[in-house]
């Protein structure tokens, strides 16, 4: 398993208890509001904002709030005006970052991501200075059992690169220019997603020390604990023996 999917599988432990903390419906609500604007209100359409209706609706977020999400972002309302900005970092080690914000702060986003990396030794970077170092590739996780075959073909005659099994659930990695294609095709066939959004992957990992690794980790885990943080990727690789450090 590569030290992504490992930090996958970390982040969902933890998301039982941050679904208990009020401020998860600030994060949630952007969501909804990013999907509701990029694809319109009509879930049956948009799949990004189905599946960020689901989200909202398992971390028991009031409708009440979903639908002034909904609103803010197709505009019927006002303060739905969201930034999306895309920082790069290096890490302790210089293990290289890539952290994708939505805000509707800049200033506070910024000032968040700077003290998350100077805490733990590590440092913003110039635009372009890792990005060549990844490689954006959808991500589809499928919810719930499924015909693992008849998934494959459906999702491969979408524009799919890949399908796999990982912890358990079933994984469908495609291409970015086809990943809404993928989406769209997958959602129509009936398949419920468990997560689907563009991710970064590294092209290789760095394996350091496990005491850098470990700091490293701390530095992930602060920044996605920031409301303004989407997504965090790096290419740390993660051994069983550093995961194991982290999880006691």
């Amino acid at each position: 398993m590569s030290g992504h999917s490992k930090w996958s599988t970390i982040k969902r432990k933890k998301g039982a208890e941050d679904a208990k903390r009020a401020k998860i419906f600030t994060r949630l609500g952007r969501d909804i509001m990013v999907a509701a604007r990029d694809g319109g209100r009509d879930e049956s359409a948009n799949p990004k904002l189905k599946l960020a209706i689901a989200k909202a609706r398992a971390a028991n977020m009031p409708k009440d709030n979903i639908e002034r999400a909904i609103k803010k972002g197709t505009g019927e309302i006002e303060g739905g005006e969201v930034l999306e900005i895309l920082y790069e970092g290096y890490g302790p080690e210089g293990v290289a970052y890539i952290v994708e914000i939505l805000t509707d702060n800049k200033n506070r986003a910024l000032a968040e991501v700077k003290h998350a990396f100077s805490k733990h030794e590590g440092r913003l970077a110039t635009n372009g200075a890792v990005l060549w170092q990844f490689d954006q590739k959808g991500y589809i996780r499928i919810k719930g059992d499924c015909d693992f075959d008849e998934l494959f073909m459906e999702a491969a005659d979408a524009g799919a690169d890949d399908v796999v099994e990982e912890d358990g659930l079933v994984t469908v990695y495609t291409p970015r220019d086809d990943f809404a294609a993928v989406e769209q095709a997958l959602s129509q066939a009936g398949y419920e997603f468990d997560d689907a959004e563009l991710r970064w992957f590294p092209q290789n990992e760095m394996d350091i020390s496990k005491r850098k690794a470990l700091q490293n980790l701390r530095l992930m885990e602060q920044l996605e604990e920031s409301d303004d943080v989407q997504t965090v990727a790096s290419n740390l690789s993660i051994t069983d023996e550093v995961l194991t450090a982290y999880e006691t």
